[in-house]
């Protein structure tokens, strides 16, 4: 093996309640949790709750490449913010990257609907905004995230997530106010998943039941 992780988290929650420790001078700043469905709610109700913050969700989908799916080219918010790995945008062919990445917009808009039940998320202006997650990789769909908060004027934003590789996090912080996380570890394991041992799938009906 030799490739351990220097930190496990037994699941979702034992990883929020370690992140939530983290941020605590956070808590009166009048702070907005935005979790990322669906695992980053799971975490994002511990912060929420420990930072005694509302919760809401901030969606953000993957632009899959034509012909590999699972390799993200860009990523879109449900108000269309987009972030792209520039080179794989203009290699893409420009009537099937519109179509895709309006697909996608559309999708991360009916997701956004379904979990708050129809109402408009709460506004980050003037607030805090903490962009939460299960794990960041190469930090593509949090990017898109952290645009759509930044659009609507947050006094500060904050991603806080329990893993992410430390060049992800250096990018990130010229994005946002600060990066929190449990582990930056150099030497990035692949997968969120990796430094988890219970990284079960998280369900909608779990994610609707937290948010409230």
């Amino acid at each position: 093996m030799g490739d351990m992780p220097s930190v496990v988290f037994r699941n979702r929650v034992d990883a929020g309640q370690q992140l939530a420790a983290l941020l605590q001078r956070y808590k009166g700043s009048d702070p907005v949790v935005y979790a990322l469905p669906r695992g980053g709610v799971v975490v994002g109700a511990e912060v929420a709750r420990a930072l005694e913050a509302p919760l809401e969700v901030v969606i953000a989908r993957k632009v899959g490449h034509p012909q590999s799916p699972e390799y993200a080219i860009c990523a879109v918010s449900a108000s269309g913010s987009l972030i792209c790995n520039e080179t794989e945008r203009r290699a893409a062919d420009p009537r099937w990257f519109e179509m895709a990445v309006e697909r996608e917009r559309q999708e991360a808009a009916r997701r956004q609907a379904t979990y708050l039940e129809g109402r408009e998320p709460r506004s980050p202006e003037d607030k805090t905004a903490i962009i939460v997650d299960d794990g960041i990789a190469t930090g593509l769909t949090v990017r898109a995230a952290i645009e759509e908060i930044k659009g609507q004027e947050p006094r500060q934003v904050v991603v806080a997530v329990p893993v992410i590789p430390r060049e992800t996090a250096e990018a990130l912080k010229r994005q946002v106010d600060a990066v929190v996380a449990v582990d930056i570890p150099d030497f990035f394991l692949g997968a969120v998943g990796a430094y988890y041992i219970d990284f079960e799938q998280v369900s909608d009906e779990e994610v609707i039941r937290l948010l409230h």
